[in-house]
């Protein structure tokens, strides 16, 4: 873990995107490609982020409850559901969506390199609601 002293409370999240977010800009001024994987369930906090950094690309990775409590290889849902910790997103904690991100992924529909594809078009300039890649099966 990077910072294990930050829990589930709303100001450990926001603490956790804050320096995900200064890590990230620090990196990208050093000419570093940066790709950030998180939970950031706050709005508020990944607009902060957006804020510091010349480039941001925000891949609202959309599925439902149902299908993180099924790839919940942690077991979080699970403790949650029965009591035992609190603050889990989805479950006793909002998820606030994104209002326009630049990428949807809709991985409870889509495969992993459908998903994969569409960031790839963005990133590379393409509309990302077109068809596949050349090429692409």
């Amino acid at each position: 873990e990077l910072w294990p002293d930050l829990g589930f409370r709303k100001a450990d999240r926001d603490e956790n995107v804050r320096r995900l977010g200064y890590l990230a800009a620090m990196l990208a001024r050093s000419g570093v490609t940066v790709l950030v994987a998180a939970i950031s369930p706050y709005r508020e906090a990944r607009q902060n982020v957006r804020r510091q950094l010349t480039r941001f690309v925000e891949v609202y990775v959309n599925a439902s409850l149902e299908t993180c409590e099924q790839r919940d290889v942690k077991g979080l849902y699970r403790k949650a559901r029965a009591g035992e910790i609190r603050g889990v997103t989805g479950v006793d904690d909002p998820y606030e969506a994104p209002e326009s991100p630049e990428v949807e992924c809709r991985t409870g529909e889509e495969t992993v390199p459908e998903s994969l594809a569409k960031i790839l078009r963005f990133l590379e300039g393409a509309p990302a609601e077109t068809g596949p890649i050349e090429g692409e099966q």
